[in-house]
Formats: structure tokens, sequence, C-alpha cells
């Protein structure tokens, strides 16, 4: 938010939690969940957009509808009757859409495996702009109802916690992805600190700030200190690998961290030096993804073997990534 803004909003805050602090919870939880525009600013995410929707150009596209009544849209690539293939799904972080994740398509494409490529409600071509977990994990769902059962999904920030979620059946309502593999790239392993740090900022105060939690069970049936993927992460049971840049400004590297910790299941490969954004075009990245996905994973050749055998696959070169906080 502007200053400006911000201040507005603080001081909109301080008089309506005085009423009342649950109506200011409630509010609270609406501003979280609204969504930045799809619009893209800036020259660099412009070109970074661009780039990416004429990789999805031949893209089949989608509608998914939600039995809440938002929508969710895909691409699909290497789709219809063509025999058996792998087929993987792709989620991206907050703010920002399948066009942003153009690159990581295109490589999963190249191995001749069926892609899809998800807008989550709020965000791309989805419409509108709200979003909560809940939303992203039937969003995940209805993909799977859509296409059929996934043999990996790569998420980053946002879309990779929503995918552990997702694939630990953490929502009563909503049956789990049976997902054999993931990948997870910047991703948050619990969204509690999100809230804090959201009710500091517009000056929530305690009564306020537990009537803005309250509101993930209202909507979810979960409490906010349930989701917590790094726990999860240990209870799925399938292989994970993590992926994360120490010099990440927007997800620190502590989440890297605890799902690493969560069992022998789970991988942690560094890609230092690449933020959380350029993370999803660099070639090391992109070599580990594929090493992971074709079973090639050994730890000390992992870097190395996955790239070269991404780079027989594809060209890289840098692409410039919207800034996807979560």
């Amino acid at each position: 938010m502007a200053n400006f803004a911000l201040e507005v909003t603080r001081l909109g805050f301080s008089l309506l939690q005085a009423v009342s602090p649950d109506l200011a919870g409630r509010a609270a939880f609406q501003l979280f969940c609204r969504t930045p525009s799809p619009r893209p600013k800036g020259e660099k995410a412009k070109a970074a957009h661009a780039a990416g929707a004429a990789r999805l150009a031949g893209a089949e596209r989608f509608t998914l509808r939600l039995a809440s009544g938002a929508k969710a849209h895909a691409y699909r690539l290497n789709g219809g009757a063509r025999g058996r293939r792998k087929r993987y799904l792709v989620t991206h972080g907050w703010g920002s859409s399948a066009e942003y994740m153009a690159e990581l398509v295109s490589m999963l494409t190249a191995t001749g495996a069926e892609v899809v490529a998800l807008d989550f409600p709020g965000h791309g071509r989805a419409g509108r702009r709200f979003l909560h977990m809940g939303l992203a994990v039937k969003a995940i769902a209805a993909a799977e109802a859509r296409f059929g059962a996934f043999d990996a999904v790569v998420g980053h920030s946002f879309g990779g916690a929503a995918l552990v979620v997702s694939v630990a059946g953490l929502l009563p309502d909503v049956s789990p992805v049976t997902a054999e593999r993931l990948v997870l790239i910047g991703a948050p392993s619990e969204m509690g600190w999100l809230f804090v740090d959201f009710g500091r900022m517009i000056g929530l105060r305690p009564a306020a700030q537990a009537a803005l939690e309250k509101e993930v069970h209202r909507v979810t049936g979960r409490r906010l200190g349930d989701f917590d993927a790094g726990d999860a992460a240990s209870a799925i049971g399938r292989p994970v690998l993590v992926i994360h840049a120490e010099d990440d400004k927007e997800v620190p590297p502590a989440h890297a961290r605890r799902y690493q910790a969560a069992g022998e299941g789970v991988r942690l490969f560094w890609a230092n030096g690449f933020g959380h954004r350029r993370i999803l075009g660099a070639a090391p990245v992109l070599g580990a993804i594929a090493a992971f996905l074709g079973g090639a994973i050994g730890e000390e050749d992992m870097p190395d073997e996955g790239i070269k055998k991404a780079a027989e696959i594809i060209p890289f070169f840098e692409l410039p990534v919207k800034r996807a906080a979560l």
C-alpha cells in the first residue's frame, strides 16, 4: 500500500474496531483476500507477461467452476487422447498468473508430458479479485476432477503452500489431490505470520486480530494454525523437492528449512542468487526439477545432472518474472 492509502486504512480500522472488533476483523479479512489487478505494471512485468502469453498461445483453455461460485482458469498443453503420458499441474503465487510460470511450463511441456497451468480465482483469466487458501485448494481439486490425477504438482510461493494443503487433505470438505511428487518453489511453510504482519500493518488490536483469524476458520473449516504445510509435508508420504533461495526477500529461507526437517522424503535444493522471482526461470532450478521428475535425484549430482538433462530438452534464457510475494 502507498503511504497515504495505508494511513487512511489504518485510521478506518482504528475507528471501526473501536465500535466492533468483530466487524473490523471481518472487514480486514476481505481486504486481506483482495488480489492485485491482473494487469502487469511496469515495463519488465509487461515484457514478462507478453513473453509468457506467447508461450501459452497454443494452449487449450478451460474455465473451472467452483461450488462457491468462484472460477479458476486452466491452460493445457499436450492434452488429448495421445496415449499414456505424464501429467503435471503448475500453480502460481499471489498476484501472479500462468503467464509468469510459462518458462517452467515450456520446459515441462518439452518432455512430452501433459501440462496444466492454473490461474487461481482472482488471478489471470479467472476474473474477480478475491482469493483465500480454501478457494485455492478447491481450484486445485477442480483441476484434478477435470483433467485426471497428476503425476506431479509444481507450485511457486502461495501456490506451493496450497498444493501441500491440497495433497495433505487439510480442508474437511475437499478431497485430497493424489499427486505422486511435489515441487515447492519459494513456498511458505505456514500462513500465520502473514496474518500477523497484515494485522500489524493495518493497526489491528488483539480483539480485531482474533476476529480476523477467526474468519479463516469460518470460510475454510480449519483454524489458521492448522495450515501448517511444514508439518503436513511430513505426513503426505510422497517425495517432495523444495527449491528456495537464501536471498529470497518475500519468503524467508527458514520456511525451506522447516520443510527439509519434515522427513527423509523432502529434498532441499538451494538456488541462491535468484531471489523470489528470477528463481522460476533459472537454469539450475529447471534442471533440478527435470531431474527430480525424471527420478534422477542424487543429492550430489542433482544440480549438474539436472542442468544437463534440462538443457537437452529446451534452451534456457532469463525471463523476468513478476513479483509474486505470496
